[in-house]
Order: structure tokens, then sequence, then C-alpha cells
């Protein structure tokens, strides 16, 4: 049954009144099947044609909220996403000055709002990419977003079951993805401060899980970023833990920008695409079971664990250039560039395992070693690989510089990785 425009006005207000958030979130969903009826109602529409007759026949901002709507509707269904974003960042205007009137009962609303806004944001994007064209969608829905963030914050009359703080951590959540997106990952230095800064926000784990899962991830990928990585394995470990079970798309992050279904997953699936490389810093490398579930996964970093398992560094070093520009992309190249002293750690042990487990060894040993294994580095580079190796922990013993000598104890010579006393202290 078709819904004229009049019967949307009767909907709408009766949702505002009953205080029906996921109701109201329906409504507004440019999606919803009586979008459809609304965008054949008014075939060319314009702002000013349904205001002039509909106007002021409902409480304000909710006349301009769906005449906006009816804007958004159109454009959308024309495919002019660039269009429908403008509008609906003006719908999302109009109702933040309700929502900063009211409890937390609006928080679906706004949330479905916001999801809205990134999605036509994208699209925008990719359609003026697409067409050689600029845009700026997404940077300006940010903005919109971290408003949406401030008005959450400042909720200071609601009781306290009914606060729209209640909505902080998931619009961080969407506001990280918008930076994260346009890469201005620096602004966010900006939301946690205000996190920081406010003491009477509920504490996380009061918070749906959902909601902690996405912000402690993007917490433990802007400690990841800025190589604090005892913090970034710590928040990544908790979000991975807290998953759905169900949730492996969630889990494991496939690189791919083409659609806007793979830009939903795109932020959760990261959290093991993340935390392996920091694991395997710390020396605790995935099991082939792990792998097996994470076929994507498996691909991009079994290359590496082979090499560092077998000490192999000529494997290691080409893993490295056959997969850098993904690396990069995720902003892992770093990282797993780091991890290679585990596998020189692992040639070391072998050419001490050659050499049945001597305690001394002489550098040139380890020099022809690595030469003839394909590693062409001079005699002082050996060299001063094995002392890395020493004062990183990796190895137990000392260089007798005169002698070209290395004197290694007479037990426990290579610990066990995992071992070592803050491994990430000395990267």
């Amino acid at each position: 049954m078709a819904v004229p425009f009049t019967t949307f006005l009767v909907q709408l207000l009766e949702s505002v009144h009953a205080e029906d958030g996921q109701r109201l979130a329906y409504l507004l969903r440019p999606t919803s099947p009586h979008g459809k009826d609304l965008v054949k109602e008014f075939k060319n529409p314009s702002v000013f044609a349904p205001k002039r007759v509909y106007g002021g026949c409902i409480e304000n901002p909710w006349d301009e909220i769906a005449v906006r709507y009816v804007m958004v509707t159109s454009h959308v269904a024309r495919k002019r996403p660039a269009e429908a974003f403008n509008e609906q960042s003006q719908l999302i205007s109009l109702f933040f000055r309700f929502f900063t009137q009211n409890t937390g009962w609006t928080l679906p609303t706004l949330f479905s709002m916001l999801r809205d806004l990134r999605d036509l944001a994208f699209d925008a994007d990719f359609h003026a990419k697409f067409n050689s064209q600029s845009s700026e969608c997404m940077e300006s829905a940010a903005g919109v977003v971290a408003k949406a963030f401030s008005n959450c914050m400042t909720d200071r009359t609601s009781p306290a079951d009914q606060s729209r703080k209640w909505g902080i951590y998931y619009v961080v959540g969407l506001v990280m993805k918008c930076y994260f997106r346009v890469k201005r990952i620096s602004l966010s230095k900006n939301i946690m401060r205000a996190l920081d800064a406010n003491p009477d926000i509920p504490p996380l784990t009061a918070y749906p899980r959902s909601h902690q899962v996405t912000y402690r991830y993007y917490l433990g990928m802007l400690s990841f970023l800025n190589e604090d990585y005892a913090k970034a394995e710590q928040e990544l470990t908790l979000a991975f833990y807290n998953c759905h079970i169900q949730a492996q798309r969630n889990q494991e992050y496939e690189h791919c920008l083409l659609t806007r279904n793979t830009l939903t997953g795109h932020t959760c699936r990261r959290i093991l695409t993340c935390l392996i490389p920091l694991r395997i810093l710390r020396g605790h490398l995935p099991s082939r079971i792990l792998l097996d579930r994470f076929p994507v996964l498996d691909e991009l970093f079994s290359p590496f664990i082979t090499a560092i398992r077998t000490g192999d560094i000529t494997a290691y070093d080409t893993a490295l250039d056959l997969w850098e520009r993904r690396l990069v992309e995720l902003n892992l190249w770093i990282t797993v560039e780091k991890a290679r002293e585990l596998c020189i750690r692992g040639f070391f042990r072998r050419v001490w395992v050659t050499c049945d487990k001597s305690t001394r060894i002489p550098v040139s040993l380890f020099h022809s070693s690595l030469h003839v294994s394909g590693t062409d580095v001079s005699v002082d580079e050996a060299e001063c690989f094995v002392a890395n190796m020493i004062y990183k922990g990796y190895m137990r013993g000392y260089i007798s510089h005169e002698k070209q000598m290395v004197v290694l104890a007479s037990t426990n010579a290579f610990p066990r990785l995992g071992d070592r006393q803050s491994p990430y202290a000395l990267l």
C-alpha cells in the first residue's frame, strides 16, 4: 500500500510523541519502502514546493525534516549521491535542534541518520573519483558526526539511564571511520582528549559490546600507528576476544575499496590483521588452526611465518618485496619489516646448531653463512647483526672483537622468543 506524504507526516509525528526512536529511524531511512512512494508523489521536487504546501502543518523542525527527507530519497532514486549527501547533511542539522532538547530515546534515530550520511558520502566520493572529479563529502561527514559527538557529550540534564551519553562510543566509532577513510587520523586526538577530559561518562564496560569492540579497535589502531605496541596489543586483543563468535568478518580484514558493502566491514576486519604482526613481534607465531580459519590472512602472513620458523632471510626479504604494496596499504610494512629480526635470530640459531651448539663461533662463520644464504653483507655488518641480536635478547653471550669470536652462553644461548622481557621496548 502506497504511503502518501500526508500519511508519512502523521507517522512521523506519532513516532516523536511516542518517543519511538527505532520507528523514527525507519521512517527517515532513505532506503525504506515508503521512500519510493514519496519519490513517485513528488516527481521533480524542490525544497520550496513541498514546504509551501505542507510547511507548518506539523511542529517544527519536523515539517522541514520531512521535506529534506523527500529531497534525499529523490536524489538517491536518481543516482545523485552528492546532492543526496548535501540534503542528508541539512536534515541532520535540523534534527540536531530536536536532539539536543531530548533524552536518549533519540539515539537509534541519530545512529541511523549518521550511518546513512557516511554511506552517501562514500558513494558521492566514489562517484566523483570515477568521473575524475574531486569530492570531500567524507571529510564533511566527519565534521557532522563530530558535532553529533559533542551533542552527546554535553547532555547534563537527562536522567542517567536515559542520557544521550549512551551514544558516545557508537558515534566515536563512526567519526573514527570517517577520519581513517580520509586519512585525517591526527584529528582523532581531539576526540580522545574530549573523552579523557569528561569524567561523567559511564565506564566503557557499561556500553553495548559492539560499541566497546569498535572503540577498542580504533584505540588500538591509534596506538599501533604511534608505535605504542604494548597498548595496541592490549586493546586489539580485547577487541578480538569480545567479537561475536560468528563475526568472522569482524575479525578478519580483506582490503577492498570498491563497494559500500566492503566498507561496512572495513574497520572491524582489521583486528586480526594488526594483531598478528604484534604477536609475531613478541615471538608468538599464529597456529595453523588459526590461519586456516582466515584464508586471506593465511595468504598474507604465511610466507613470513614460514621464513621465521626456518630462519630463511632470503625468503623473508622476497615476501617483503612481494607484499610491500599491500602491507603499506594496511599500515603494516614497518611492523613486518621489524619482525625480520626474528628471522635473523632463527638463521643464527641454525648456524649454532650446525656448529654442534658450540659456545665459541667465529664472526667469519656467521658472515660466510649469510653470504651463502644470499644475504650479501660485509664482515663488519655481520658482526653488527650478531651484536644487535645479543643486545635485544635474542642471543645470550658477547663478542670478543679482538679475536673476532662470538662467545655464547653454555645454557639457553637462544632464549625462547616469548620469554623476552619487554619485547617492544627495544624495537
